[in-house]
């Protein structure tokens, strides 16, 4: 009988595997709009090539006793038209499957990848190569084997970076952590805790809009809406001139990532109800480890901090004071030390001897509370993907570049090309108040916008069945 390789999940994988439901799948999607219509032949030939390079993506995802693993497989992978709505559910308990796709529709080639597979930085490298060795085979002088992979990128792309930096500290004291593992880690109100007054300044901790250290006082504010009629995600996509956008954020003087973050929030204070409490904003922001920690691994690497903020004055909200109070927010979270102590914690979790033997379908059950518990104290969530970097040659046939999620609550995501900046809302409900207000907000600072939108009710489709992004602005290319 054929042995075949197998991995268990690592730390971060687990709890995607209980907390996806129809809603919010945990899948995410990188997309490429080229110029040209996408060559489905040619899709799957430049899809052969970069799928053997890359072990990972031949993983299926198996139910032991105890723990998920993954194990590799003989599948091969069939580029398919996109007729389903966008992130729709990849694994399924019953079937033996990839834990990716690629689909294509136009002129756009996508990728989805269930998040137990790789995190956003991870599926990133398996989609330059995609999309180069597609624009190399379809348009310049092919190479015999196809474009080389970046050794880094193919070499370590199993290992499992948690157990690498963390889980050889915390095996020293099995005792330690089957006592505190459990409520340290998940029960307790992880960035909740005050943040210690030696990382912030005491004048970010005075601000009268700054959340105080004890968010028990205050209640989190929670988006609510209609739900699609099909479950299926609203997606909105704005393109935005890339160095225009990073003028302006240093003009607030902020990064881009904090800028946009901070007019998020504020398009979701100016679009409350009328009635609404007064109540404190968080937003859940990711955090890719190998910046911090190294690793070449392919597979999530990655922790999340919450930012929080009070806006007192809705009419007139102070930007670039929100900016600075989100800066040393992030700042105080990210810094090594820190990952370090809260990266062990959850490490402490998975060893704790008293859990390691409970039976997976209870680890699950317990995972599930854990992230509805969470879930209740984040308002809206954001993911940046940063940079995307294409082989010089390939860069003239790719016109742009896109990055969402599922999503259980309102959220966006952003990436960049060239000088294109692409931010992709996504949200389980009909409404688009929040992310028309921050439109309007862009275009009070003269920015250029473009806006498109999948359609999700009965009313949008039967307009223009044909049409699949619809626009929300008179700005739109479609």
């Amino acid at each position: 009988m054929e042995r075949r390789n197998w991995v268990r999940l690592d730390n971060a994988s687990n709890i995607f595997l209980a907390a996806k439901n129809d809603i919010d799948t945990k899948v995410f999607r990188l997309s490429a709009e080229l110029e040209g219509t996408v060559n489905p032949r040619v899709l799957q030939r430049a899809l052969d090539i970069v799928y053997k390079q890359y072990a990972l993506y031949r993983s299926v995802l198996r139910r032991g006793l105890f723990w998920y693993y993954l194990e590799e497989s003989n599948l091969r992978p069939v580029v398919r038209p996109e007729t389903q709505s966008p992130c729709a559910p990849i694994y399924h308990f019953d079937r033996k499957e990839l834990l990716f796709r690629v689909l294509y529709h136009q002129d756009r080639i996508h990728l989805e990848v269930f998040h137990a597979l790789s995190d956003g930085t991870g599926a990133q490298w398996f989609f330059e190569d995609l999309v180069s060795e597609y624009i190399s085979l379809m348009h310049l002088e092919p190479q015999s084997d196809g474009v080389e992979a970046d050794p880094d990128r193919v070499t370590d792309q199993r290992e499992d970076s948690f157990a690498k930096h963390f889980r050889k500290s915390r095996q020293k004291n099995f005792g330690k952590a089957a006592l505190s593992a459990l409520e340290k880690i998940y029960l307790e109100r992880e960035n909740d805790e005050p943040v210690k007054k030696t990382a912030v300044s005491s004048a970010t901790m005075d601000e009268p809009d700054m959340i105080d250290d004890n968010q028990d006082q205050q209640t989190i504010y929670r988006i609510k809406g209609t739900k699609t009629p099909d479950n299926r995600t609203r997606v909105i996509e704005l393109e935005l001139p890339l160095d225009q956008m990073l003028k302006l954020a240093k003009s607030f003087e902020a990064s881009l990532t904090v800028y946009l973050t901070a007019l998020y929030l504020v398009a979701v204070e100016q679009t409350k109800e009328e009635n609404a409490k007064s109540s404190a904003l968080t937003i859940s922001v990711p955090v890719n480890l190998r910046q911090y920690f190294p690793s070449s691994s392919a597979r999530n690497f990655f922790t999340t901090v919450k930012l929080s903020a009070s806006i007192a004055d809705r009419a007139r909200p102070d930007i670039q004071k929100l900016c600075r109070q989100l800066s040393e927010q992030l700042k105080a979270q990210t810094n090594q030390a820190y990952l370090e102590d809260r990266l062990n914690r959850f490490i402490s979790f998975e060893l704790n001897p008293f859990i390691r033997v409970q039976p997976r379908p209870l680890k699950d059950f317990i995972l599930k509370i854990i992230n509805r518990i969470n879930n209740q104290k984040v308002t809206v969530a954001m993911s940046n993907l940063g940079r995307v970097v294409f082989p010089e040659s390939v860069r003239p046939f790719i016109r742009a570049v896109y990055f969402h999620t599922s999503a259980i609550r309102p959220q966006f995501c952003m990436i960049s090309h060239e000088n294109q900046l692409t931010v992709s809302f996504t949200t389980p409900f009909v409404e688009t108040e929040i992310q028309k207000r921050f439109v309007e907000l862009l275009r009070e600072e003269a920015l250029p916008v473009t806006v498109r939108a999948n359609k999700v009710t009965k009313e949008e489709m039967e307009g223009n069945a044909n049409e699949p992004m619809p626009s929300l602005s008179d700005n739109s290319k479609r």
